[in-house]
């Protein structure tokens, strides 16, 4: 599969999944209507997703590394794609929440192997525009989705949010199943399978108990026991889930840590914001997304010059100089109502936000060999999840407070990115990095999944 194909599929990929949650959102009053669900059926619908997604990614990366990344891009795209067409069918909310539950599965297939292929398909240094390339396509379907799906509601109904996307999983996963993929046998590592278990426990609960706001204590408890459990047996293991070289890395976690602070200062914040423009302020919710709308296009912007901001200050002074705005733009959002100052506000979220994302995908990537390049995704996107159910957790237990403590406490969270930032490379280990001895076949052709 040449470069160009693989850079589509990988955008493809990503779109789907942004735009399926995004539409879901504004489509679930009219589910809710049509099969009289109550609140919290309604609820599980995205937290069955989020639950089952967030506990496999890093499994299904290893999956990939193992049996090829196209050929789990592929089996995700179909399988997303026939589950979407299975909740458009569905009879009750109960066929709802399983269905997401599923769809969560072949979403966590999926997600890990856009990142892998471009990991494959691409040398190291020429890595940050791809990546840029996926952060926009990203931004462009978080503006997009709320008002294509609003749109799709209206007219055809909630269910055709699900429909829509059948064809494109058809049209990237078929090819990607259809051209023989080869594995070199010294790739296929054994997969670590109590390790795997132990994992998806670990996150399925921290993920439950947060997307839920449980106040149990249950959840917290089992995740932290099957945490301790988890270090203790990838130490042990030949053939951890977590290879040392990946999670060891110091810039890898560091990027890790970047990326889970950032997001969940953005989504507690987008949380309270959405509470100050439409209950504080009154406005309706096509006139606060007009209002947040800068925050896409400035993701946007930010991606595709993030390359070139790259190559001028390295990885490390532009995710801090990226994170600090995001904090900025927090405090600015804390300390105004003003319609003008707002969108700056929302202005520095997105530009600070998708900057990050690039910096700290690339490091991510970047620092990760072909052979575990799947688990690298898995990690980047697990960080993802976890991050937004942490800040969005936060952000409702903060409110009792009022919108201003915790807002300021959001500021402070995204601040905490920027001494991690130190841990990222310099201007000269961002193109300092060789391929290995997986990555390349004769002739000196980089090699591609």
């Amino acid at each position: 599969m040449n470069r160009r194909w693989t850079l589509v599929s990988s955008v493809a990929g990503a779109v789907i999944v942004a735009l399926d949650g995004t539409a879901l959102t504004v489509a679930q009053p009219s589910l809710q209507r049509e099969l009289k669900a109550g609140l919290a059926g309604v609820q599980w619908t995205s937290t069955a997703y989020l639950v089952a997604v967030a506990s496999l990614l890093v499994f299904t990366g290893r999956l990939g590394d193992r049996y090829g990344h196209r050929r789990m891009f592929g089996l995700g795209m179909l399988g997303f794609g026939a589950v979407s067409a299975g909740i458009g069918l569905a009879p009750s909310v109960e066929w709802v929440i399983g269905l997401r539950a599923a769809q969560g599965v072949f979403g966590a297939l999926l997600q890990p192997a856009t990142l892998g292929m471009l990991r494959a398909a691409y040398p190291p240094d020429r890595l940050a525009k791809p990546l840029a390339v996926r952060t926009a396509a990203i931004g462009l379907a978080a503006a997009a989705g709320p008002l294509a799906g609003g749109a799709l509601v209206s007219g055809l109904g909630w269910r055709a949010v699900f429909f829509v996307n059948v064809l494109p999983a058809l049209a990237f996963g078929l090819p990607a199943l259809l051209r023989p993929e080869h594995r070199p046998a010294h790739l296929r590592t054994p997969l670590d399978l109590p390790g795997a278990a132990l994992l998806a426990v670990t996150l399925g609960c921290l993920v439950h108990t947060l997307a839920g706001r449980s106040a149990s204590p249950t959840g917290v408890v089992v995740a932290l026991l099957t945490a301790a459990a988890l270090v203790r047996h990838e130490r042990r293991t030949a053939s951890p889930l977590l290879p040392p070289e990946v999670i060891g890395s110091r810039a890898v976690g560091a990027a890790l840590g970047v990326l889970v602070t950032v997001s969940a200062s953005l989504f507690g914040t987008l949380f309270v914001a959405t509470y100050v423009l439409q209950r504080r302020l009154g406005m309706d919710a096509f006139r606060s997304a007009v209002i947040s709308l800068p925050l896409a296009v400035l993701m946007i912007l930010s991606a595709v010059l993030c390359p070139r901001l790259l190559r001028r200050l390295g990885t490390r002074r532009a995710t801090a100089g990226a994170t600090a705005l995001l904090a900025l733009g927090v405090l600015v959002l804390s300390a105004t109502t003003a319609v003008p100052v707002l969108a700056c506000g929302f202005a520095a979220l997105g530009a600070g936000f998708g900057t990050v994302m690039v910096t700290a995908t690339h490091v991510i990537v970047h620092r990760a060999d072909v052979a575990v390049a799947g688990v690298a995704g898995g990690l980047q996107q697990t960080a993802l999840n976890i991050g937004p159910a942490v800040g969005v957790a936060a952000a409702a237990a903060l409110l009792g407070a009022g919108t201003g403590p915790a807002l300021l406490t959001l500021a402070a969270v995204a601040a905490l990115a920027v001494p991690l930032s130190g841990a990222l490379p310099t201007a000269a280990d961002v193109t300092s990095r060789t391929e290995s001895a997986d990555e390349r076949v004769p002739g000196g052709v980089p090699a591609r999944s």
